[in-house]
C-alpha cells in the first residue's frame, strides 16, 4: 500500500499541476509532496518500533442532528462508550515502547481508564465500572504479526466488547494518516510546506483538497515531524466551515523510552478482575471483521472511489447499537436513547430507489432506507441518494 500510494501521487503529478510545493518559514529542507509522502511511509515503516510518549487530543465537531448534550464528552467522563468521541474534545495519554509494550490512558476529575498491552498480556481498567479486564492472547503457534494486529490493536479489538472508548483511542495519528494518503489520486489537489509546528516540533504540512464537488470535504491537512515524518496532527475541515471538524493529533511528544513501570499494571485493593484468554482462531476473526472501518467480507458493497466513495450495508438500529456500545444495552438506557434521538432526526426522503431517512452532518451523509441498507459517504445527500439508486 505505501508504494501504490507514492505511485499514485507521482502519476497525478505527472498528468498536470497536481501537486505544488509551498514555501514557508525555512526550517526544513525543501521536498516535495511526493517525497514527504514517501518518506512517511517509509521512515514510519523502519520505526515501527521507534519509542515514544506524549499527549494525543481527539477534537470532533460533527454537527450530528439529534445528538444529546449528554454524549459530547464534557460532563464529568461518566460515558465510556466510543460513541462519545462523536462530539467534544478528548485527551489521551500514550506511552509506546515497541510493538510488545503499548499503555493509553484516559483522566477525567472522577475516573480514570487505562488500555495496557504487554508482550502476550492486555489489561483494561475503568475505575468508574471498578473493574479490571485482563486478556491474555495465545503464545507458540500463534499467527504472526505480519498477519494478525499488534497485541494494542488486538486487545482494543477484544476489549470493545465492553464499550470502552479507549478501544477506539487505539487509532493512532499514525493510522489515521495512512487512511487518508490510501484517497490521494488525480481528484484531489495536493500542496505541501515546511511552516508548522505541532507539539514544539518542526513540521512538514501536506494539505489534499478533493477536486469533485460531490465531497463534503474542504481539505485535510496532516502535520509530518521534519525530523522522522511520523504523523503528529490531522485535521479534516468540512465544506463551509473555518474550523476543522475533526482534529486529532499530539498536543505534546518526546521520542524517548517511556518507563518500564508505564506498562506494569496490578489491580487495586477490591477491583472486580475478569479474565479473558484469545484462541489463535479468535485471533483470525479479530483481524478479519474487527479492524476499525473494515466491515465483515461479503457485507458491504461500495461504488465510487477515493474521497466520493459511498459504502452500502444491511441495517438495522440493533447493528448500530452493537457497534456504538459492544458490551449491549437494553431499552432503557441512555445509548438506545441516543440512538433513538439521532435516527429519529433524519429527514423522510425518496425515490426510484425507495424511500428512508436522511441524516446529515458536516462530513458525512447517512442514508437508512426502509428495506434495510445504510447508506454512508463523505458526500452531499444529492450524491448518496444518486449512489443508492446504483448499489
Amino acid at each position: 500500500m505505501p508504494l501504490a500510494a507514492v505511485a499514485v501521487v507521482a502519476a497525478a503529478a505527472g498528468a498536470g499541476p497536481v501537486i505544488a510545493t509551498v514555501r514557508g518559514a525555512p526550517a526544513l529542507p525543501e521536498r516535495t509532496a511526493e517525497q514527504v509522502i514517501a518518506d512517511m511511509f517509509r521512515r514510519t515503516a523502519e520505526h515501527a518500533r521507534l519509542p515514544l510518549s506524549g499527549t494525543i487530543v481527539k477534537t470532533a465537531s460533527l454537527g450530528i442532528p439529534g445528538l444529546p448534550q449528554s454524549a459530547d464528552g464534557r460532563h464529568g467522563g461518566q460515558t465510556t462508550s466510543p460513541a462519545e468521541l462523536l462530539a467534544g474534545a478528548h485527551q489521551f495519554k500514550i506511552w509506546y515502547g515497541g510493538a510488545d509494550r503499548i499503555r493509553i490512558a484516559r483522566s477525567e476529575p472522577m475516573s480514570e481508564a487505562n488500555l495496557i498491552a504487554k508482550g502476550r498480556e492486555g489489561w483494561l481498567w475503568e475505575s468508574s465500572a471498578d473493574t479490571a479486564t485482563r486478556v491474555t492472547l495465545p503464545g507458540a503457534g500463534a499467527p504472526s504479526p505480519a498477519t494478525t494486529a499488534s497485541p494494542l490493536a488486538t486487545a482494543a479489538s477484544s476489549l470493545a466488547t465492553t464499550g470502552s472508548s479507549l478501544a477506539a483511542a487505539a487509532v493512532t495519528p499514525v493510522q489515521a494518516a495512512r487512511h487518508v494518503l490510501e484517497l490521494i489520486g488525480g481528484d484531489t489537489h495536493v500542496t505541501v510546506d515546511d511552516g508548522e509546528v505541532v507539539a514544539g516540533r518542526a513540521a512538514y504540512r501536506l494539505v489534499l483538497v478533493p477536486k469533485s464537488p460531490d465531497s463534503l470535504v474542504e481539505e485535510v491537512r496532516l502535520a509530518l515531524d521534519g525530523e522522522n515524518f511520523i504523523p503528529l496532527r490531522l485535521q479534516v475541515v468540512a465544506k463551509g466551515s473555518a474550523e476543522p471538524a475533526i482534529e486529532f493529533g499530539f498536543s505534546e511528544i518526546t521520542f524517548s523510552p517511556p518507563a518500564e513501570e508505564n506498562f506494569t499494571f496490578t489491580p487495586p485493593p477490591g477491583v472486580t478482575v475478569k479474565e479473558m484468554e484469545l484462541s489463535a482462531d479468535t485471533l483470525k476473526e479479530l483481524g478479519a471483521e474487527r479492524v476499525p472501518g473494515k466491515a465483515p467480507e461479503g457485507r458491504a458493497t461500495h461504488i465510487g472511489t477515493g474521497w466520493t466513495t459511498v459504502a452500502s450495508l444491511p441495517f438495522n438500529d440493533r447493528d448500530l447499537l452493537a457497534a456504538l456500545w459492544p458490551a449491549g444495552a437494553d431499552s432503557e438506557s441512555e445509548p438506545r436513547r441516543l440512538v433513538a434521538s439521532v435516527l429519529n432526526s433524519g429527514t423522510k426522503v425518496s425515490g426510484p430507489w425507495g424511500s428512508g431517512r436522511l441524516i446529515s452532518t458536516k462530513l458525512l451523509t447517512v442514508l437508512i432506507t426502509d428495506d434495510g441498507r445504510l447508506l454512508v459517504g463523505a458526500v452531499t445527500p444529492k450524491a448518496l441518494t444518486e449512489a443508492a439508486g446504483r448499489l
